[in-house]
């Protein structure tokens, strides 16, 4: 599909009239050319037609235009246009309600506006203002001067239709026998009057602050269908229950295979929660210390892996299970030198506490005051299990456990994945891709929180405001994962995953990127010659595609707008996203 522009003036002969002089633009799309029409200007002086006809033509006439016209407004307009269309283009809008109204209308601007320049509903009534906005969005949607008021209130009937809406988004992307990918995440909270902040485990390194936590469920391939907020103390495993109901319930799957986390899906959630839903299966990993266990049980053979990095293995202990061991070489030598960095960090902090209750001048005494130290160095470098520490009232001491290092680095690089999925629907090696697609999961936390739309920090004092915040955002990522797909082409992104995959010498090995992924990343240009993009940087390229109003200076003639032409990247850009400007 081409965008090439034509601007040019018309004359259209009437019968019995004088001429009608117009303004048009001539465009390709496909094979087929089409016009559109401007501007009337057949009312103009004919010096200042002529003029403008002579411009159009490439030649010089600027004395006589200048002074004909002003432009009174200029808006960022490509990068609306691509994300809007993305969004009509999927069908959002028309799941978000059948029909257009107010409210819908102002749900896609915040929409939209998330993913190009996230902010508060305050910044965002700004960004639709008539005066302060810098961008189409707020004319395109006819939302113009919308109030901070009227934002809230439309994310509120957004919350009153996130259940019809993830059914929607269910019934299109999810059928039986599919993976269902479910992981779980915090972030923090500013203020202390929302019922769902409370001190729980930060993710963020925010340990001051209260926390929410929102679990996302995703297809496959990374789309997000359905995210559920819950309070900032919940467990991973205890939001296991709530979305497993959603599954069958809400969204009617008979058959699915759940996948989540090791510490999500736990002995006691797979009992209580997952094992007795009939069509149900599951997909996790053994924790840390029930890895060890097979290993001194002699379960888990280390000599399995002297040739091969994946065996199936049973045991006793997990009946009706299928158990995948993998041996990851990578990951085994970047944990040894994790914890041995991690050792050599803990004893140069254990040696000024011995060196505080040897010196002269008041030295460290008490055990209570050492204990509390010492304490205090092995909580922040969580090897307190690999050291033997001996307190007095007027000494320190300590050393390293030998013994237990040495047995935890038995098991380095080995993780084992169960599941109850029988061979005969995935082999061992689906089971263990199937597993490591979770990535997908934590990719769309990080574009949520930190990269691209920024849920954090949240403001809102209402628990249904929270909620209606982190669906928002997650409509926003819905989008941005479409755009992402079909922009592939021009951003570091691979577009050849299938390609990518069969690269693989096993599917424990780290994963491998195309070659066609590989010359973008060591050349930063893509196969049609153009710079490689990010998405935020393609986003910045494309709003420097703008609308100008010319306003002229006779009173007697409307003012109009005119698109910036494309260039050949942001044509390429909007080609590819199948937009018109």
């Amino acid at each position: 599909m081409g965008y090439n522009v034509v601007m040019y003036i018309d004359t259209i002969p009437n019968r019995n009239s004088p001429p009608c002089i117009l303004l048009r633009e001539s465009y390709r799309v496909g094979n087929k050319v089409r016009k559109r029409t401007l501007l009337n200007i057949t009312h103009w002086p004919p010096p200042l037609v002529e003029d403008f006809r002579t411009l159009l033509n490439g030649g010089n006439a600027v004395s006589s235009l200048e002074s004909s016209f002003d432009i009174v407004r200029s808006r960022s307009h490509g990068h609306v246009a691509a994300v809007l269309g993305t969004l009509r283009r999927t069908g959002l809008d028309k799941l978000l309600a059948s029909r257009r109204c107010r409210e819908r209308d102002l749900v896609v601007a915040m929409i939209v506006n998330r993913i190009l320049q996230p902010g508060s509903k305050l910044a965002t009534s700004r960004e639709l203002g008539e005066w302060s906005g810098s961008t189409t969005l707020a004319d395109l949607l006819d939302v113009e001067s919308a109030t901070e008021d009227e934002l809230y209130a439309a994310l509120d009937w957004l919350r009153n239709r996130q259940d019809g809406i993830e059914q929607a988004l269910a019934r299109n992307h999810l059928s039986d026998g599919v993976l269902v990918l479910y992981d779980v995440t915090s972030t923090y909270f500013e203020g202390h009057t929302c019922p769902l902040s409370c001190l729980g485990f930060s993710r963020d390194g925010k340990k001051d602050k209260l926390q929410i936590v929102f679990g996302l469920l995703c297809t496959g391939e990374g789309i997000p269908v359905a995210v559920e907020v819950f309070e900032g103390n919940t467990k991973d495993c205890m939001t296991v229950e709530a979305q497993i109901r959603k599954i069958r319930e809400r969204f009617e799957l008979n058959r699915v295979v759940f996948v989540g986390d090791r510490g999500m899906l736990t002995e006691a959630r797979l009992r209580e929660d997952v094992r007795p839903v009939e069509g149900l299966d599951w997909i996790t990993a053994l924790t840390a210390p029930q890895v060890r266990q097979l290993v001194e049980m002699k379960t888990l053979q280390t000599s399995l892996f002297d040739v091969f990095d994946l065996a199936e293995i049973h045991s006793p202990d997990y009946p009706g299970e299928r158990l995948i061991a993998c041996y990851n070489p990578f990951l085994a030598d970047e944990r040894t030198r994790k914890r041995e960095d991690l050792l050599q960090a803990t004893e140069k902090e254990l040696d000024k506490i011995v060196a505080a209750t040897q010196r002269e001048k008041r030295p460290l005494r008490g055990r209570d005051k050492i204990g509390l130290r010492a304490g205090k160095v092995l909580g922040r470098f969580k090897v307190a299990k690999h050291f033997r520490l001996t307190i007095t009232d007027t000494g320190f001491t300590y050393e390293r456990r030998q013994e237990r290092i040495e047995q935890e680095a038995k098991v380095d690089g080995i993780y084992i994945i169960r599941t109850s999925v029988e061979e005969p629907v995935l082999s061992a090696e689906k089971v263990v891709y199937s597993y490591k697609r979770l990535s997908t999961v934590e990719r769309a936390f990080r574009s949520m929180k930190i990269v691209d739309l920024k849920v954090r920090p949240i403001y809102h004092r209402l628990a249904e405001r929270v909620r209606a915040h982190v669906f928002l955002c997650m409509l926003a990522y819905y989008v941005e994962w479409h755009m992402r797909q079909e922009l592939a082409p021009l951003l570091f992104d691979d577009t050849d995953k299938e390609l990518a995959e069969t690269l693989h010498d096993s599917v424990v090995a780290p994963a491998q990127r195309s070659p066609q992924a590989v010359q973008k990343m060591q050349t930063k240009i893509t196969e049609d010659g153009f710079p490689v993009q990010s998405f935020q940087s393609m986003l910045q390229c494309l709003g420097a595609i703008v609308m100008n109003r010319h306003q002229p200076k006779d009173s007697r003639f409307p003012a109009f707008d005119k698109i910036t032409l494309p260039n050949p990247l942001q044509q390429r850009a909007l080609e590819l996203l199948q937009i018109s400007l």
